[in-house]
């Protein structure tokens, strides 16, 4: 397994198998190097005068509990009115974002082209690193590909399979050997797939752009400024490179917090945080996506309630409804997570449809 560079393996089996677990588990955060994303000043949520006063249907509740929740919140205009907890998980929790942190790690992408760290999204990814310019198709890669998800990377997105690239970027020592190895199938531009791989390729050419960690900046330019409750924690390789395609470790409040932001326009407290324009850019769908991905976000406006969402393994989802001013959060264990509609989860279509009706 040494000699065919798979000894990634050995430690993937130690934090799963050897600890009851069948694959990574939104409580492996501990057993990760990481690196801090500081809070500062911590605002509590203001609750409505409704809080947790309505007692949530059988048919959303079976759905919770038979789908291994965490946790279920719910925000509207602003306020907390609903927050409920499953399987000893609290308030204080730290569960793993795990894939919704791509969106996050979009979001220092815009605020990084916001300070002029970067010039543009269709900066080539060879300007960073150089030696995609020797690459085939690897030298017309630019930041606007890794962000919509259209990078054409021979990238097998399996979580299951031990011998696949996603393995071994999250039980493996290095994100460079995970993901510079990689070839090219196609030239990037020309169609949507979804691959962790494109997403850690822009954290590498974001953390290069802003010349500091990426949990830092995070920190310095979101966690403070929305006043998060908690210090959060990023899983890193052993050479300290952010995981940037998963792996914030947090809690369910400061994740709708940043739900929050985006229907804020970008606005907290009375400062921008985040550039509208660049939020217009995550959430408007591509055309290679046949309209469900923009930039980070999974969009549906198909449905008849339309709404946008952070997603991550085994169902984590930070889902903003502009139309009714409305946040949910849902943390927990979905390890059978139907997604029939194009790659989009059936339960998120199901829990906006059901808490939008509930919370009129």
């Amino acid at each position: 397994m040494y000699l065919l560079g798979y000894a990634y393996l050995f430690n993937g089996i130690s934090k799963t198998y050897l600890r009851g677990k069948s694959s990574a588990n939104i409580d492996d955060g501990k057993l990760f190097s990481s690196n801090l994303i500081a809070t500062k000043t911590p605002e509590l949520w203001d609750e409505a005068p409704e809080y947790n006063k309505t007692t949530l249907p059988k048919n959303i509740v079976d759905d919770l509990i038979q789908s291994n929740t965490a946790s279920f919140l719910v925000v509207k205009n602003g306020q907390l009115v609903h927050e409920q907890y499953w399987n000893g998980y609290d308030q204080l929790s730290k569960t793993n974002s795990f894939s919704m942190a791509k969106a996050v790690t979009v979001m220092l992408l815009g605020k990084a082209l916001e300070e002029g760290k970067i010039k543009s999204l269709d900066d080539k990814f060879s300007d960073y690193f150089e030696e995609f310019k020797n690459k085939e198709f690897g030298d017309q890669l630019t930041l606007r590909n890794l962000a919509q998800m259209e990078a054409g990377l021979n990238w097998d997105e399996d979580y299951k399979n031990p011998f696949l690239p996603n393995a071994k970027a999250y039980y493996g020592k290095s994100l460079v050997d995970a993901t510079f190895s990689r070839k090219f199938k196609e030239n990037p531009g020309e169609r949507f797939e979804y691959q962790s791989g494109s997403t850690q390729l822009l954290g590498f050419a974001v953390r290069k752009a802003i010349n500091q960690s990426l949990a830092s900046y995070l920190s310095e330019k979101f966690w403070v400024p929305l006043g998060m409750e908690q210090n959060a924690d990023w899983s890193t390789d052993e050479s300290g490179m952010e995981k940037t395609y998963c792996c914030i470790h947090s809690n369910s409040r400061d994740f709708a917090k940043l739900g929050q932001l985006f229907l804020d326009d970008g606005k907290a407290y009375g400062q921008q945080i985040l550039n509208l324009d660049f939020i217009n850019q995550m959430k408007t769908p591509t055309k290679k996506s046949e309209d469900i991905y923009g930039m980070g976000f999974w969009i549906n406006n198909d449905n008849p309630v339309k709404h946008y969402y952070f997603l991550g393994l085994q169902g984590q989802y930070i889902i903003m409804i502009p139309e009714h001013n409305m946040v949910i959060v849902r943390t927990g264990s979905y390890t059978n997570l139907p997604k029939t509609d194009r790659g989009r989860p059936d339960q998120v279509k199901f829990i906006v449809n059901e808490t939008v009706q509930l919370f009129q």
